[in-house]
């Protein structure tokens, strides 16, 4: 399954971008006022989607994207009722790509099944795991000895993970000020995840987690996760679900937030929210 999303991802990108530059160019042959027209608006929906958080990354979005669904089903309409040349084409590419591709990617892509296991819960301490930074390896035991805050993210390829850990970058001091160690937790190369740390003003941990032994630990490991093509890049297929979670001393989870929806992250205020509310400050 989660291969098929894999690939499903990879081709919806490139389907809406080419949708959008075909509509684009039969109506510079028949004119604005075609079916062309709403093929155009409907393939633009999730073009302008992803061209804007890979160009202002930001670390959630509405969880079901209702603008681009809009865009869809109005698209596919006018590219059945406007007038001008007959065009199967037309509605094939509005209907596919504008409004069943958008729909797909909002209500299956997006979302995530259940978790893997009940390792990580509020009440519990964490599992026995080793991650690695600047070639060293540590264990859980050595993470947990004053309270953190995790962040687990699938990479420096994903705009909404690199927005999230921006946030938590913003939010360094009064996390520092608590007391609280920050871990920033990725399958990726070191070289990649300390390519993104140069770019934080923060002394923010990032830490390597290697085959995502931790991920599998925790049961937010999702295999075949990396979309299509993005291999060629050196990312691992296999990467973390979304998973923000708080550590208090000696590792009791007191906050987890294992997102079912890739799109849709908590805010930074919950974190110092739920660090005061347990007399973490």
């Amino acid at each position: 399954m989660n291969l098929l999303k894999s690939l499903f991802i990879t081709l919806y990108i490139f389907a809406g971008l080419g949708g959008l530059i075909t509509a684009l160019l039969m109506i510079s042959e028949q004119g604005l006022i075609s079916p062309w027209l709403g093929t155009a608006l409907a393939c633009a929906g999730p073009t302008v989607f992803f061209s804007h958080i890979m160009l202002m990354p930001r670390a959630r979005t509405s969880a079901n994207l209702n603008i681009v669904i809009a865009a869809g089903v109005i698209g596919t309409l006018l590219s059945l009722l406007l007038p001008g040349e007959p065009s199967v084409a037309a509605v094939a590419i509005a209907a596919a790509v504008g409004l069943f591709g958008s729909l797909v990617y909002v209500f299956w892509y997006s979302r995530f099944g259940a978790p893997g296991n009940a390792a990580l819960t509020e009440g519990g301490r964490l599992p026995e795991f080793t991650l690695v930074e600047h070639g060293k390896s540590f264990r859980t035991a050595e993470l947990t000895a004053k309270p953190a805050l995790w962040i687990f993210y699938r990479g420096n390829w994903c705009p909404l993970c690199v927005a999230q850990v921006r946030e938590i970058a913003a939010q360094y001091r009064e996390l520092a000020r608590r007391g609280v160690e920050v871990y920033l937790v990725s399958p990726q190369s070191e070289n990649a995840s300390q390519s993104l740390a140069k770019q934080m003003d923060a002394p923010m941990r990032f830490m390597t987690d290697v085959g995502n032994h931790a991920a599998e630990a925790l049961g937010i490991k999702v295999k075949d996760g990396l979309p299509a093509g993005f291999q060629a890049l050196g990312y691992p297929s296999d990467v973390p679900r979304p998973t923000v979670f708080i550590t208090g001393a000696g590792g009791q989870v007191i906050f987890c937030d294992m997102t079912d929806n890739y799109r849709v992250r908590p805010e930074p205020a919950t974190f110092l929210a739920v660090l005061d509310q347990h007399a973490i400050v």
